[in-house]
């Protein structure tokens, strides 16, 4: 049943039927039926999913810094709030660098495709960004001295857990 290769003396197999399996969990046993197959996880995974908007944020054609504007955009303004708080203008910095990641968690949640800035799936980037540029907005309004955002009730639980000796 082996065929010969012509003037080398090799036998080679018979091609083997390919068999479709119509069935998405569904695998093919050695007999060649398609049979239902386990619904767990493999224990090693070839490849992994893009999150949900981690396409690129132009067409392929264009430079990589256009395809990743948005990423380039919320770094960029990090970057320049970081440079800011460097030459001692912290409270202006850190409103920068909150403004950037609240916008970060807009455009996450308004463009369809985002670039490399879609890490998880888009709720968890959304709560992630927006949690972390309030809290960092809220501690730049709050710095001392001279706060411009005085919140009594945080005063009273500093004054409970620190007291003076």
């Amino acid at each position: 049943m082996s065929a010969e290769v012509e003037g080398t003396g090799r036998e080679t197999a018979p091609a083997e039927p390919e068999t479709e399996v119509r069935d998405p969990i569904g695998v093919v046993d050695a007999t060649g039926r398609a049979r239902r197959g386990t619904r767990r996880f493999p224990l090693f995974t070839r490849d992994t999913a893009r999150p949900e908007g981690g396409g690129r944020a132009a067409p392929g054609g264009a430079p990589a810094p256009a395809r990743q504007w948005p990423l380039l955009a919320v770094l960029g303004t990090v970057g320049l709030g970081l440079l800011m708080t460097a030459f001692d203008a912290f409270r202006a910095g850190l409103l920068l660098i909150g403004l950037a990641l609240l916008a970060g968690a807009g455009l996450r949640w308004f463009l369809p495709r985002v670039g490399m800035l879609a890490v998880r799936s888009r709720f968890t980037d959304i709560v992630t960004f927006g949690v972390l540029g309030c809290a960092i907005v809220l501690l730049a309004l709050m710095a001392q001295p001279r706060p411009w955002l005085e919140i009594p009730f945080l005063d009273d639980a500093l004054h409970f857990t620190v007291r003076n000796g």
